[in-house]
């Protein structure tokens, strides 16, 4: 007889961008039910690419986490949630001083019904923001992990400047309007 102690999890999959990666990682990392989170690039034309590629503007990627979840802990709702409030989906391919289609708000997603998630969530949150929400939906694609030290970039960096004035601010905020849904 198997335990639920013993039932192996069964995990599923996200990918967000919603302006620079190291501010998302960061954030995600931090939820109770997440199992992982990486960096890397969703949405372009050029197979394999690398920051520098990405960071010109040249291959349509977006930066991107892939995240990995149990969805018996946290709900791919609730991911959106925590997503629409570390982030501005109101301005296209910008976030912050961050500029170009590379930083462009977007889910992929996986399947119809997070399709159907996104979409009732985009729904949600439109009467919060003064401006229409510009989130691309897009089918999730080929994810390029991106290079070693994009990862876990701001528990390895976070007296970096960037990460001071801009992914810590954005990691204090979900865990203050998060604090069930984070990890202690």
């Amino acid at each position: 007889m198997e335990t639920d102690s013993m039932a192996e999890k069964r995990l599923d999959t996200a990918t967000l961008a919603g302006g620079c990666f190291w501010c998302l990682e960061a954030v995600f990392d931090r939820l109770k039910g997440v199992e992982s989170v990486v960096s890397g690039y969703m949405g372009g034309e050029t197979a394999n690419p690398s920051y520098r590629d990405v960071c010109a503007g040249s291959t349509g990627h977006a930066e991107v986490v892939q995240i990995k979840y149990d969805p018996a802990v946290i709900s791919y709702t609730d991911l959106l949630e925590v997503f629409f409030t570390i982030h501005d989906p109101t301005t296209l391919n910008q976030q912050g001083s961050d500029r170009g289609t590379q930083y462009r708000s977007a889910i992929f997603y996986h399947s119809p019904e997070q399709l159907a998630a996104a979409e009732a969530a985009i729904r949600a949150e439109q009467p919060d923001w003064p401006d229409p929400i510009v989130t691309e939906l897009a089918a999730a694609e080929t994810f390029y992990a991106a290079e070693d030290y994009h990862q876990d970039y701001f528990a390895n960096n976070t007296f970096q400047p960037y990460c001071q004035f801009v992914v810590a601010p954005k990691v204090r905020k979900a865990i203050e309007k998060f604090s069930a849904l984070v990890k202690h």
